[in-house]
């Protein structure tokens, strides 16, 4: 293990994200929104907050190359539409400047003094939330690994590619545990891909976050979640750490049964960088 570069405009990062746009997405979670919705607004907040803090007073730094692959009736299709659609990743760059559109949200935030205010702000949205078919989970990461592939290929000195899966259910197109296992061998010369999986929850349970070993987990689905995610990286681990999750040298970037919360924090975790001289804020909006 390295995982030891450093992110800058020379060696951009890669960060890509797998959702599971499945029929049973259009559940509620116990945010009052479906799965799909809620993702959706939670994977628009990360590429907004990964432009945000990428953004400098010379503008917007080429700092990532960002992508999603949505998987559902359609089989696996690159996630981004509009002016992106048809390629899987882009740089932050382009991403700044291809919004679908920047609605108007109000976000309810304490007024210091035991109330709630509302205020209204802008959010840019370059995901839409889908839901329909089946899981074809094994073509999707099929799909994942030769972009990863060909994107490792030309980055060679990067920080690994990361790779955060949300899903809720099993795949319907057959065992995908191979080929999770081939992208976690794709490789920089700084170690190899990162892959995190979050199985989102509508129940209000317990949710088994970041795991060492798979004893608690209660069935075969979940297990292979775990056999198919990665060992977090130590700094990777700080950062679950700082925000209250209980992590081991072992902890895997796994989460079972996640809900609302658990889904933007593992958002945040999995995009934190490793950048050459910068801080990394935080650009909260949901």
């Amino acid at each position: 293990m390295t995982y030891s570069a450093e992110i800058s405009r020379d060696h951009p990062a890669c960060i890509l994200f797998l959702i599971d746009q499945s029929g049973s997405m259009v559940e509620a979670m116990t945010s009052g929104k479906s799965k799909s919705q809620f993702v959706a607004d939670a994977l628009n907040k990360a590429v907004y907050t990964l432009v945000t803090n990428c953004t400098k007073s010379d503008g917007v730094r080429s700092y990532f190359d960002v992508g999603v692959i949505g998987y559902g009736a359609n089989g696996p299709q690159a996630g981004f539409g509009g002016a992106l659609a048809g390629k899987v990743l882009h740089p932050i760059t382009v991403l700044a400047d291809a919004p679908l559109r920047v609605e108007d949200r109000i976000k309810k935030e304490d007024d210091g003094a035991g109330g709630i205010f509302e205020r209204r702000v802008r959010f840019p949205v370059w995901f839409e939330a889908v839901n329909a078919g089946g899981t074809p989970m094994r073509a999707a990461l099929i799909k994942a690994a030769e972009v990863l592939v060909g994107w490792c290929n030309g980055h060679p000195a990067s920080y690994p590619p990361t790779v955060i899966h949300l899903t809720d259910g099993g795949s319907t197109d057959g065992d995908p545990s191979d080929v999770a296992a081939a992208i976690k061998q794709i490789a920089t010369n700084d170690g190899t891909c990162l892959l995190f999986n979050i199985h989102a929850s509508v129940t209000a349970g317990h949710p088994i976050a970041f795991p060492a070993s798979d004893s608690a987990l209660p069935d075969n689905f979940a297990k292979m979640l775990f056999d198919s995610s990665s060992v977090l990286p130590p700094h990777v681990a700080k950062f679950a750490a700082d925000k209250g999750y209980d992590v081991s040298g072992g902890s895997k970037g796994f989460i079972f049964n996640a809900g609302p919360e658990e889904i933007v924090n593992f958002f945040d975790i999995g995009t934190r960088p490793r950048l050459v001289g910068e801080r990394w804020g935080d650009a909260s909006l949901i």
